[in-house]
């Protein structure tokens, strides 16, 4: 009998180990001990911001491995910055997710892709809650009823190209009928808002009813603003009766137009990780993101952050973005038009 050489008897190990069973890695195997990170668009303090901040705290606990999260804030052109680095840029493996502005995802459709993404592409975790905004004016000002807005200009601030602090009150301009003047520049609406204390601005044209009540709960107690509309269908819950505007627009396509571009605010918050990352991390990213949103002791400390919740699951931001989709062009026509700053 040959005898079996130790060179031979290494190939033999080494082919018999290829052939063995590899153990794939689990989701555990990859969160356990890991650092996530979280980033959010706008700067410490802001509203995006504390919910992240608030999602961060608890949404270890139902990863597999418990992860740990660090929290970033990349600022800029009023988040396009982090859609690009999420796009392009950041690893496609789990370990990155972030909240950008709810209005981004739609850009494209709209011709509007300064930087080039496809949302579809994108993996959606969800949203922490669907979202109503409001226009106010100054207590000091002329504006003091939405009919006041359609006869007397309104100074309002811009947050960059793409923010929904610019294409909505423009978009409304032209659907509606209103006088907004619309001033770029300004870093977020908070800052925004302390302008327009200061006299610098007149009014608001689009912040969120749950960052009002963070920020400036005084506001309407104290009678400081006056409420000229909201931008949710229906009754706007817990604020003063204020009308809603798709309700002041007569004509059928305006109106269709309008909800078209409202139809964001379902994802009030959104949190978004790169496209690309595994199916069976996906899936534990959105069933971890879901049950935090569910969890007593998260629901606390939302109170206690007066973060509100209602959340919507990723599969939910999948349908809503493919039946905006599928919106027929002329209603799509109709609100580039209105928005098309030429």
């Amino acid at each position: 009998m040959k005898k079996t050489t130790g060179t031979t008897a290494a190939a033999i190990g080494a082919l018999l180990a290829c052939l063995a069973p590899v153990r794939a890695q689990t989701p555990e195997d990859f969160y356990k001990g890991r650092a996530m990170t979280m980033l959010a668009f706008s700067p410490a303090g802001s509203t995006y911001d504390n919910y992240a901040r608030a999602l961060a705290r608890h949404m270890g606990n139902f990863i597999p491995g418990k992860p740990t999260f660090i929290v970033q804030n990349m600022v800029g052109a009023g988040g396009l910055k982090l859609v690009d680095y999420l796009y392009r840029i950041a690893p496609k493996d789990g370990s990155v997710m972030g909240t950008i502005g709810r209005g981004l995802a739609f850009e494209p459709m709209l011709g509007r892709n300064e930087v080039n993404f496809d949302p579809f592409k994108l993996t959606w975790i969800g949203s922490m809650n669907r979202e109503s905004t409001l226009a106010m004016a100054w207590h000091t000002g002329k504006v003091k009823t939405f009919e006041d807005l359609r006869k007397t200009e309104l100074i309002v601030p811009g947050t960059g190209a793409g923010s929904d602090s610019e294409i909505i009150p423009l978009a409304i301009n032209r659907l509606a009928g209103t006088k907004f003047r619309i001033i770029n520049g300004y870093v977020d609406t908070s800052q925004a808002a302390l302008a327009m204390e200061r006299g610098e601005l007149e009014g608001l044209a689009y912040w969120s009813w749950t960052a009002l009540m963070l920020a400036h709960p005084d506001w309407l107690r104290d009678g400081k603003v006056n409420l000229l509309f909201h931008t949710g269908a229906g009754v706007l819950r817990g604020s003063p009766a204020t009308p809603a505007v798709r309700d002041l627009v007569a004509e059928p396509e305006a109106k269709k137009a309008l909800g078209l571009l409202l139809a964001r605010e379902t994802i009030g918050r959104p949190f978004v990780a790169p496209p690309g990352v595994p199916a069976e991390r996906t899936r534990v990213l959105r069933e971890a993101f879901v049950a935090t949103l569910r969890d007593p002791a998260f629901l606390r400390d939302a109170e206690r952050a007066h973060v509100e919740t209602e959340p919507v699951s990723g599969a939910e931001v999948d349908a809503l973005l493919a039946d905006m989709a599928a919106t027929p062009k002329s209603v799509i026509d109709r609100l580039k038009a209105a928005l098309d700053r030429n």
